[in-house]
């Protein structure tokens, strides 16, 4: 469970006794370890992720690696997803932050069994207070197939205003396909009517 120090209690192990980065509605966010790689990839390897993200299967190895090597990246921030009872159940990252544009970009891969619950929702709405609480950015986008309904219903009820289609921008199964467009300006995300992350 979750307690008023913000630590995540003992019930998971992957989640037991690690400390909040960030709390919001309904999920918590935990800074990614190498210890997460194995969670990590096997999220990574279902095959609707796959298919949205546009990615194939890394070894086990391989993902442990790269989390070593972003670990030491200025330019991004990795987290876990954690339920109140410290379930892991998914991974959001601010990635290809540019202090001196403002800008960022983020990614949001939910387990499938935690899919169309409101949670995705909640992990992007606690990473946009996030970005724009406590950092100095004023643009975020994302992107997504243009077929990916969920992901798209996610963006719109965070606020993300459609911009237009990277058309033909991803290779995957042999076949091209478009990815949506999306952004929050910082202006738009002050004027958005939900309490944020710190007053949860």
């Amino acid at each position: 469970m979750i307690d008023d120090s913000g630590r995540v209690g003992d019930e998971h192990d992957t989640g037991a006794g690690r400390e909040l980065s960030w709390r919001a509605k309904s999920v918590g966010l935990v800074a990614v370890d190498v210890d997460d790689a194995e969670l990590l990839h096997g999220w990574r390897s279902d095959p609707v992720s796959a298919y949205h993200f546009g990615i194939w299967p890394r070894s086990l190895t391989a993902t442990r690696e790269r989390i070593e090597r972003e670990s030491d990246d200025d330019d991004r921030d990795d987290f876990l997803v954690l339920l109140p009872d410290s379930t892991p159940i998914g991974h959001i990252a601010l990635t290809c932050q540019n202090m001196v544009n403002g800008t960022a970009q983020i990614e949001l891969m939910l387990a499938a069994e935690h899919r169309r619950q409101g949670y995705g929702t909640d992990a992007l709405d606690a990473l946009v207070d996030l970005a724009f609480g406590e950092l100095p950015l004023y643009r975020l986008t994302a992107e997504t197939h243009t077929d990916n309904a969920p992901a798209l219903t996610v963006l719109s009820k965070a606020g993300f205003i459609h911009e237009g289609t990277s058309r033909a921008a991803c290779l995957h199964r042999g076949r091209r396909h478009d990815l949506a467009v999306h952004a929050l300006l910082r202006p738009e995300w002050e004027d958005l009517d939900r309490p944020r992350a710190w007053d949860t």
